[in-house]
């Protein structure tokens, strides 16, 4: 990949990892919007011509030298880590994109590095709002891996932030996803019920662009070495979210809620039910809030959903989701976050 252009007069120039997916898209369309070079970097590189270049790597497989070439040889000035593991993923797979990957980042001395950390990373927490201030203590092994990625960055003085994002939705929801499963499944249209783990939870819900404009907002921004929660504000009850995305696709989609198998009665699983971030910081530091209603982003989400139906590959066999919107493949025992129950 050819290194990144500078503008003429002041241009600034940004190198996302993750260019491809879901949320790194968007990041990469906000910088270009706003005037940014972008360069990207992804595991694969998307079929459709972008208007930034992309180049094709396996970032958590990566030799530390290659990460040093990308940091150092593209002229960037701020470096966005979009990439990771969540859904389907084994826990060494989570370690070496969530955790390793970062850590190899920091290595490579980038100027000023935007770490897209994750909710997860606090774990269980009482009724109130989640403050950057407040305990991590993860349960899952995504929560872990992601946390450790954000203490890479934060113990290690590179300047920079850690953005701790809440439940992204909006156009491109992954299919893996709770919301992206229910959006496929009204998409598809075939008058079969939806079949979904206990809806118990309440949590707390992003759309997608807004998280790009945080992320812009944190590339330019002065503060460094510490997270900053990016969520919504608000928590939502996700069989609300649910039941409202099938009035919103117009569909008279039956839900079924089927307890989760091995579980006794009255089990949970093992993070909170209850979520809201406190994003009193993104405010004052960044001058950042969300201005997309959930409403807005469900209609986009299932909009993309019916112009892009997934793959049969995708659709069968029909996973079960849980209440926290991670995917669970059909086996003996369900997984959630990445923690197997029999």
């Amino acid at each position: 990949m050819a290194a990144i252009g500078r503008r003429a007069e002041g241009g600034r120039a940004v190198l996302v990892l993750g260019a491809s997916g879901f949320v790194g898209g968007h990041v990469c369309r906000a910088f270009a919007a706003a005037g940014w070079r972008v360069a990207g970097v992804a595991r694969s590189t998307p079929d459709t011509p972008a208007a930034y270049d992309i180049h094709g790597l396996d970032l958590a497989r990566a030799d530390p030298e290659q990460i040093v070439a990308l940091v150092r040889g593209h002229g960037a000035d701020v470096v966005v880590n979009a990439a990771g593991a969540v859904w389907g993923a084994t826990e060494a797979e989570m370690d070496l994109s969530n955790r390793d990957l970062v850590r190899r980042l920091v290595a490579a001395r980038p100027p000023r590095l935007i770490q897209l950390g994750s909710v997860h990373e606090y774990g269980p927490v009482p009724r109130a709002g989640i403050t950057e201030a407040g305990p991590t203590a993860p349960v899952t092994p995504y929560g872990r891996s992601k946390l450790a990625g954000a203490r890479a960055l934060l113990d290690s003085g590179t300047e920079g932030l850690v953005l701790r994002v809440s439940n992204v939705s909006g156009p491109g929801t992954s299919p893996l996803s709770l919301l992206g499963m229910v959006a496929a499944h009204l998409a598809k249209n075939s008058g079969e019920p939806l079949r979904l783990a206990p809806l118990l939870a309440h949590r707390d819900f992003v759309d997608v662009r807004d998280v790009a404009d945080a992320v812009l907002a944190a590339a330019s921004s002065k503060a460094t070495g510490r997270a900053v929660n990016i969520g919504g504000g608000q928590a939502t009850s996700v069989r609300e979210v649910v039941t409202r995305l099938v009035a919103l696709a117009g569909r008279d989609t039956r839900i079924v809620e089927t307890p989760v198998a091995g579980a006794g009665a009255g089990a949970r699983p093992p993070e909170a039910e209850w979520q809201r971030l406190d994003i009193t910081l993104a405010d004052r530091l960044l001058g950042w809030r969300p201005r997309i209603s959930l409403d807005e982003s469900l209609r986009d989400l299932l909009a993309e959903a019916h112009c892009h139906p997934v793959s049969s590959a995708v659709r069968a066999p029909a996973p079960t989701m849980s209440a926290t919107g991670h995917h669970q493949r059909p086996r003996a025992g369900l997984t959630h976050g990445g923690r197997k129950y029999e």
